[in-house]
């Protein structure tokens, strides 16, 4: 059985269209966010949330960031909000079936 999720995705860009350095920014973003899981879910040191997951879309660095995590930590989602403001990011927002 699949659903739909609503999810940020902030992209690589800034809004005056340069890409964002450092090249690894959406990787150590996700790191920082990692500890952040559903309730039962198991990852090692060295893996990513579900919640929050670097991807390249298009040739460019972006994280995806479901919007659930906003439920289950706001202030973790405060902090990615604030870090897409703060570094004047692209950001859209999609809707995608999970199993």
């Amino acid at each position: 059985m699949t659903h739909l999720v609503q999810q940020l995705l902030i992209h690589g860009l800034t809004l005056e269209g340069q890409r964002f350095r450092p090249s690894d920014w959406a990787e150590r973003l996700a790191g920082v966010l990692s500890q952040f899981r559903p309730a039962g879910s198991c990852g090692g040191h060295n893996t990513y949330s579900p919640y929050v997951v670097p991807i390249v879309s298009n040739g460019i660095r972006c994280v995806v960031v479901d919007k659930r995590l906003r439920e289950l930590e706001p202030l973790a989602w405060k902090f990615v909000c604030d870090f897409a403001a703060d570094n004047h990011l692209q950001v859209t927002e999609q809707e995608t079936q999970v199993p």
